[in-house]
């Protein structure tokens, strides 16, 4: 059905920038022709805007926005994706998308580039996590952002017609928030954030807009009520991983026998992030001798090895004659199955793999991080019992030695902690707790999207 409506209202621009105090705003005006001004006198006939309705429909959209700025974001995503897929069936349909390479054009549309370039180059990621911590440097920044590319955003938003919004990373709620409320659809569509840095976070993860706020911890909790969120906004659920990693029933030994993995031997699993990060070479390489037990000449243990996207490092470390048994691997979609199959991991501080690891019983060796957001992972681990950090390949080595020798003891410990504060439900409560939010709003029916008619006004 389609109705008619007449509203004179604001440009969205002139809306974004007043709310972020930005009173001086000066746009263009006139009449174009294209629509691209706004000077507040219309006819009515150029006020009126087609609205249409789609409640003919009783499976509601779910829109999750995303970024590869990191494996943390999609992987989160597609955990949430399965989730209401494992618990709700074709009451959703779901969409995973990265609006902002999708619809808009630079900066936005190249994050991912420019963000794995930072992380080769720490001090440059460093120095932009810090800088834009002040609110008034990054709500300009998104303000300046948003004056240009909101239109586009619009476009790729209402191109689904969400019912509920998910947004899993830290630029994905201003902008998008914004144009629900030019949308006049704030307080139909239920708009949530759920924070995929698991101790230490940036602060544009807060918006007090959103209907909800998933924190994977307590700490991250308290930073958001410190921000302005209120205590009904905020919840503690822990980080979201894919529903096969939290409901697993298949036992160590049938793993191993799967994955070839020595069923004698204690495994180490090292890895280094999706793209191979970190000093998984040389980690490698030490772990090779102090697995090998010279006197008995034979191995303590054995090594899995998973390279991620970094074909060159599992290139090199193919070509290494090896004392002990060692797997390489590359990209891997079912960690679960190498978790359950190992004995203890050597890891970068991500948060995805340290949540995947405690459900897993898996004591953690950090031995890198990334500043800003993976610094508060670190405490994280080691003041819960549940691992230690080591930036040392060598002293890494001797640990792992260390606990498949004489010392197993604290390998049981610290597994035995790892199982305390892991948090194998948090996807599904988090779904759970969104499906019964969309439950007490407005009927699907009831909820009307523009045709994209509506006029935009940019900086002159």
């Amino acid at each position: 059905m389609v109705i008619s409506v007449a509203s004179p209202r604001k440009s969205i621009t002139e809306t974004v920038f007043q709310s972020v105090g930005i009173s001086s705003f000066n746009h263009k005006s006139g009449n174009s022709g294209g629509g691209g001004s706004y000077d507040g006198v219309h006819d009515e006939e150029e006020e009126t805007m087609e609205l249409m309705e789609i409640g003919a429909e009783k499976t509601k959209n779910v829109l999750i926005l995303m970024s590869d700025t990191g494996g943390g974001h999609r992987a989160s995503a597609e955990a949430i994706r399965d989730a209401f897929t494992s618990e709700f069936g074709d009451q959703y349909r779901i969409f995973v998308k990265d609006v902002w390479k999708e619809y808009t054009g630079w900066p936005l549309n190249n994050m991912e580039r420019q963000y794995k370039f930072m992380v080769k180059h720490v001090q440059l990621w460093k120095v932009a996590f810090h800088s834009t911590s002040p609110r008034w440097v990054h709500c300009v920044y998104l303000a300046a952002i948003a004056a240009y590319y909101t239109k586009e955003v619009e476009a790729g938003l209402m191109e689904y017609k969400p019912d509920i919004i998910i947004s899993v990373h830290p630029l994905m709620q201003h902008i998008p928030l914004w144009v629900l409320k030019w949308q006049r659809l704030q307080k139909k569509v239920v708009f949530v954030t759920v924070i995929t840095d698991l101790n230490t976070c940036h602060p544009t993860w807060f918006n007090k807009k959103v209907t909800r706020c998933y924190c994977p911890s307590e700490g991250v909790a308290k930073r958001a009520l410190l921000d302005g969120l209120d205590s009904s906004q905020v919840c503690v659920f822990g980080l979201p991983v894919k529903p096969s990693f939290c409901r697993a029933i298949i036992s160590k030994d049938d793993l191993r026998r799967e994955l070839e993995i020595d069923p004698k031997l204690p495994a180490v699993l090292l890895m280094g992030g999706g793209e191979g990060m970190g000093p998984v070479k040389k980690t490698a390489k030490a772990l090779g001798d102090s697995l090998y037990d010279e006197k008995l000449g034979s191995p303590i243990g054995q090594i899995v090895v998973i390279c991620g996207r970094n074909k060159s490092l599992a290139s090199t470390l193919e070509s290494i004659e090896w004392k002990v048994p060692v797997q390489i691997r590359g990209f891997e979609r079912q960690m679960e199955k190498w978790m359950g199959a190992c004995d203890c991991i050597i890891t970068k501080a991500g948060p995805g793999t340290i949540a995947e690891a405690l459900i897993r019983g898996l004591p953690i060796i950090l031995n890198d991080f990334i500043p800003g957001q993976e610094v508060g992972n670190i405490p994280y681990v080691v003041e819960n019992g549940a691992g230690v950090f080591s930036s040392c390949p060598k002293e890494t080595a001797k640990l792992v030695a260390q606990w498949f020798s004489s010392n197993t003891d604290e390998l049981k410990k610290m597994s035995k902690n790892a199982l305390k504060i892991a948090q194998p439900e948090a996807v599904f409560n988090i779904v759970k707790d969104i499906h019964d939010i969309a439950r007490q709003r407005e009927p699907l029916a009831k909820i009307a999207y523009s045709l994209l008619t509506s006029s935009f006004s940019y900086p002159g």
